[in-house]
């Protein structure tokens, strides 16, 4: 029984120092800070073409440099307004069906900040009509500096698949973009 005691004892010594040191050593037991969320305004245009519009479920994934990447699936479910293609004041905001043949849309999103200005946005059209988007361009609303730049599709997307552009780690020359050379270390 003594020897049990013994045991415990030193288990409960031994916790109580490394308990100590984690402190000490400047390791806090508080919980992670959660990320700050911020206000995306997302604005879509759908080209003038025959059948460029859509019924269907369109999703829309986007990030930064740094992996921050966000996910809305039903975009459809967030619009917030259609606005005149030629003048960007809001042309009316009633509810109606978003990604009409010559209109703009605009959606609202709340989800984690990025940390660097958009660089990759991609769209996924779920459905068996067909979509022809002109543009699509994200607004952070609490930080202009990270907006994204004008994402230019002018063609029909392709159903069923993410469809986009990412313009992370690019340089824009005289000959167009150029992709940042990325280097894999074999280490053996």
């Amino acid at each position: 029984m003594e020897m049990l005691m013994k045991i415990i004892g030193g288990q409960f010594i031994f916790c109580c120092v490394f308990f100590h040191l984690l402190v000490a050593g400047g390791e806090s037991l508080e919980a992670p800070e959660l990320k700050k969320n911020c206000t995306y305004v997302i604005t879509i245009e759908t080209t003038c073409t025959w059948g460029a519009e859509t019924s269907n479920v369109v999703s829309l994934r986007f990030g930064d440099t740094n992996s921050n990447g966000i996910l809305v699936r039903h975009l459809n479910s967030k619009h917030s307004r259609k606005v005149e293609p030629l003048d960007p004041g809001v042309l009316d905001d009633m509810p109606r069906k978003p990604f009409q043949a010559c209109m703009v849309d605009q959606f609202e999103v709340t989800a984690p900040c990025v940390e660097s200005p958009i660089c990759y946005l991609y769209l996924k059209l779920i459905g068996n009509d067909d979509w022809r988007p002109g543009f699509a361009q994200i607004h952070v609303l609490e930080a202009s500096h990270l907006n994204s730049d004008y994402f230019y599709f002018r063609r029909f997307v392709p159903r069923h698949v993410w469809h986009g552009s990412d313009v992370c780690d690019s340089e824009v020359t005289s000959f167009g973009l150029k992709k940042k050379k990325k280097v894999y270390v074999n280490i053996p």
